[in-house]
């Protein structure tokens, strides 16, 4: 259930019988010849899917997250880590005064990672606050499926090429993995990645993408009900 489908109403009630939601995080960056919001897609997929599965409420996703190595492709737009992690904090903040006790943070994009140290500081703060954050694509299923089909994961190839963050053709061949320091200046970070992705196969088989998807599924809803 998404969050912008009910009124006010119907979250009161919701309330009463659950505790539960999931809030969407990712950023707005370039990722190759995929979607900008390619970090939000595939976490909101996600997120839909486990919702309609266990009825659970699904926050709108916080679009935009900590980008700052990709300042120099356009269309990127981040915010500092500070800035990021004070909404996220008050987000969750105001998430728990409303009555939300257990909140599944989905996120898919792994520069958010500094959200950490704040959310901890958090739940001790409210120790009745149950809270977790679940990045998608560097969990155990997620690592372990990418060793089953052989196919290396990375920034903007085959891992994030589902059908719904396709906006354009995606080349067919593979590309030579790249790497770059975290502290290297965009300007630099572009000259090192060119296009964007980060190399391996630019896509795979959508029977393949499937079974990644249904993974991604079955982990996220495990992590939601054990909270």
């Amino acid at each position: 259930m998404r969050l912008e489908d009910l009124n006010w109403m119907d979250v009161e009630s919701y309330l009463k019988q659950d505790d539960r939601i999931i809030l969407v995080t990712g950023a707005c960056e370039q990722h190759g010849y995929l979607s900008l919001l390619t970090d939000i897609r595939i976490p909101w997929a996600i997120a839909t899917a486990v919702g309609e599965r266990e009825g659970v409420l699904v926050a709108p996703p916080l679009n935009f997250g900590c980008s700052a190595s990709f300042a120099a492709y356009p269309g990127t737009i981040s915010l500092s880590t500070e800035t990021f992690n004070r909404v996220v904090v008050e987000l969750v903040s105001d998430l728990y005064r409303q009555g939300f006790r257990r909140i599944l943070i989905l996120n898919g994009h792994g520069g958010n990672h500094g959200m950490r140290p704040a959310l901890v500081e958090l739940v001790n703060r409210l120790p009745d606050l149950r809270l977790a954050v679940h990045n998608w694509w560097d969990s155990p299923s997620a690592q372990a499926f990418c060793r089953e089909v052989g196919l290396p994961g990375a920034h903007a190839n085959w891992l994030e090429n589902f059908p719904f963050t396709r906006v354009a053709e995606t080349p067919s061949e593979a590309k030579p993995l790249v790497t770059h320091s975290s502290f290297d200046p965009p300007e630099r970070v572009r000259q090192a990645l060119g296009d964007g992705s980060a190399g391996g196969p630019y896509q795979a088989d959508d029977a393949i993408m499937d079974r990644l998807f249904n993974v991604a599924v079955e982990e996220a809803l495990a992590i939601l009900r054990a909270l």
